[in-house]
Order: C-alpha cells, then sequence, then structure tokens
C-alpha cells in the first residue's frame, strides 16, 4: 500500500517506531562478525583504497542460460591489455573452464558476482595473487571452502576483476552471506591486503588523491565528507573537525567548484549553502560523462566525424521520436547486471546513446 510504502522510505532514514524492532536481518549469514566490524568504518590511517560492488544473481532452476550469457560476457574479446579475449582461473589453476564451472552451478539457488577494483592496482606485474590471497581470506571468514573462478579486466582503463563465486558452501547447503559482510567486509579484507602488499599510503599519495578530486565534475570523497558535516543544508566551515592544510585547501577548492557547478553559495565568509540533491546531481553529471567518453570513443571506432554538438542521450520514456540510424556500437553499461548500451549514428545527423537495459542487440564488439 501506499501508506507502507511512506513507511518504508521513513524507516529507512532512520525513524523508529516502540511498536517495531530494529532487527533488519542484514547480519543473519556467514561472515556476520566481521562484516559488523568493518561496518563501524575502523579502519586504520594509511590503508589504500579499493571498490568492491556485489550482485546476488538468482538462478532459474534447470535453466542455466543467463548464467552461461554473463560468463560469455567476462571473457569476451578486447578486455585484456592486448585486446584479446578474457582467461578465467582459479584457486589452483590459471586456466579455468567457464563452461565446466557454469554445469556445476546447475541446481544452484543463486551466484555471487563480484567486481574488485583497486586504486594503485596498476602498481601489480599479475592481479592473480591478489585475488587469491583476498578469496583466501573471504574462506576464513566465510568459515567454506568456495568454488570460484575470475578473470582480470584492462578495457576500461582502470585493471579491475570479476569473481563468480558459486551459491553453495563446502556442506552443499546454500551459500548464505551477511549483508554487513557484502556491504563492507569484503571491501574492508581488499584494503588491507592492498596495504600489505603495497605498504601504506603516504602523505603525498593522499594529497594527489585529494587535489585530483577537487575539480571533478562527479561525486568523491570530498563531497561525501562536505554532505556528511552539513546542518539542515547549510556547513559552517568553521565547525568542520580540524584538519591539515592540504585536506582544507582541497575542501575550500571543492565548495568553489560546486559553487560554478551552482549546487553552493556562500552565504557569508565560512557559511555555505549546499544544494540538498548534491549527490544525487553529481552522480548524475559523472555518469553523463561517462557515457559523453565512450560515445567519442565508439565514433572513433567506427570512424564517424561529428562535432561535439550533434550529441544526444535517448531516453525511451521522455522522447517524442524514433532513432532511425546505423548501429556503431553495443557495450555494457554495468557489467555487473549485464545491462547494454547502443550508440547509433542516426540520419537525423546526430549521434545517439541509449541504454537498452537487458536486452540484446546483435553481438558485443
Amino acid at each position: 500500500s501506499f501508506y507502507r510504502q511512506v513507511m518504508d522510505i521513513a524507516y529507512k532514514n532512520g525513524m523508529r517506531s516502540k511498536h517495531m524492532s530494529s532487527f533488519t536481518g542484514q547480519r543473519i549469514g556467514r561472515g556476520s562478525g566481521w562484516g559488523t566490524l568493518a561496518s563501524m568504518g575502523l579502519m586504520r590511517g594509511g590503508q589504500r583504497r579499493t571498490v568492491v560492488k556485489v550482485r546476488i544473481a538468482k538462478l532459474k532452476a534447470g535453466n542455466l542460460s543467463a548464467a552461461r550469457a554473463h560468463m560469455r560476457y567476462i571473457q569476451r574479446d578486447g578486455v585484456t591489455l592486448q585486446g584479446e579475449q578474457g582467461q578465467l582461473y582459479g584457486k589452483d589453476t590459471d586456466s579455468a573452464d567457464g563452461s565446466a564451472f557454469v554445469e556445476r552451478c546447475d541446481g544452484d539457488r543463486h551466484q555471487f558476482r563480484i567486481i574488485v577494483s583497486a586504486d594503485d592496482g596498476a602498481e601489480f606485474a599479475d592481479f592473480k595473487p591478489f585475488i587469491r590471497d583476498l578469496m583466501h581470506s573471504v574462506e576464513l571468514d566465510l568459515k567454506t571452502e568456495l568454488d570460484w573462478v575470475a578473470v582480470d579486466h584492462f578495457n576500461t582503463g582502470h585493471l579491475h576483476t570479476h569473481i563468480v563465486i558459486r551459491g553453495k558452501a563446502e556442506d552443499h547447503k546454500d551459500l548464505i552471506i551477511a549483508k554487513d559482510y557484502i556491504t563492507h567486509g569484503i571491501r574492508q579484507r581488499a584494503s588491507e591486503i592492498l596495504t600489505l602488499e603495497l605498504g601504506p599510503e603516504g602523505e603525498l599519495d593522499q594529497r594527489l588523491k585529494l587535489v585530483r578530486q577537487v575539480e571533478v565534475d562527479r561525486f568523491t570523497q570530498l563531497d561525501r565528507s562536505i554532505l556528511r558535516h552539513m546542518d539542515q543544508g547549510f556547513l559552517v566551515v568553521s565547525a568542520m573537525p580540524p584538519s591539515d592544510p592540504t585536506t582544507h585547501a582541497a575542501h575550500m577548492g571543492r565548495l568553489r567548484h560546486l559553487k560554478n557547478l551552482g549546487l553552493a553559495e556562500e552565504r557569508q565568509t565560512g557559511v555555505w549553502e549546499i544544494d540538498t540533491n548534491t549527490e544525487v546531481k553529481l552522480r548524475a553529471l559523472g555518469q553523463r560523462g561517462d557515457i559523453i567518453k565512450t560515445m567519442h570513443r565508439a565514433m572513433r571506432e567506427a570512424d564517424i566525424d561529428r562535432p561535439a554538438g550533434n550529441f544526444a542521450i535517448f531516453k525511451g520514456a521522455e522522447a517524442k521520436t524514433m532513432v532511425v540510424g546505423r548501429v556503431a556500437a553495443i557495450g555494457l553499461t554495468d557489467e555487473i547486471t549485464d545491462c547494454h548500451y547502443v550508440v547509433v549514428d542516426g540520419t537525423d545527423g546526430r549521434v545517439h546513446y541509449a541504454d537498452i537495459g537487458t536486452q540484446r542487440l546483435g553481438t558485443l564488439p
């Protein structure tokens, strides 16, 4: 009901009722202990940053077509440094059989699809040992051996690894992982191993990363820090916790950039009014920037010459006319959910980008 929807949103935003239990179920499953600790944010200073995305993909009984399709996607051509097909590997082999892995998934209720990306992944000559160490730590946390395969991708200019884990534990029961561990625990383990391999992040590295975030048109750690200290749409700079001069300068530079974007305004010295939808707008801006880059790459590969102003992002729900033209490129907008995009060289003289979701159109380039 509408009332239930409103109350669900209210509870998610912190409202509590004396008639309602605070039980959420997010700690049910394996790894709950470490997941809870990781969710508290008790990371030691200097740890290197990793990004981990996890999706639990449900499998239909007797139908492994979706699992096979995902396995083909992550092994497709053009994902290595040499532009070749991706090579699966596992715990004890550098050449895993994707078809055999999918067959072992027959009868599984679900599987876990994970993407691991390390800020400093380019420092590794071979990323496989890092992934194996990570998966060994996950097995220890979950107290079970895991059946998994992985493949490293270099096609985005930033090294990342796809990992697929069977949804069965060592005792052949369904593998249930605590939500806290999925959300925080795996990322924490990855950061620890990365820091152990490369050493703690130096002060100079931290400063350089902050400086790079100042004028980026997407949501950043600086924005997260600013919004965390905002109160009812206003930020009082003097009320923020003391920080070193470099961090303070980065925050002030970011505020000035947000002002240029129309998302912040200094009402008086040291008092800033911040748009309450800053995070949403910055994420949308970052997504638009990624789309423009994708269109430029597609045009370059298809040898299409168009002025930048002739780009268009097709939105089916809002579009009033049909786009007709030649398909210039097909790709994945989100490799973990298998969502696709298509770039069309339109007969109207414009280049169109359309997100077509999980629909399949032709063959991936």
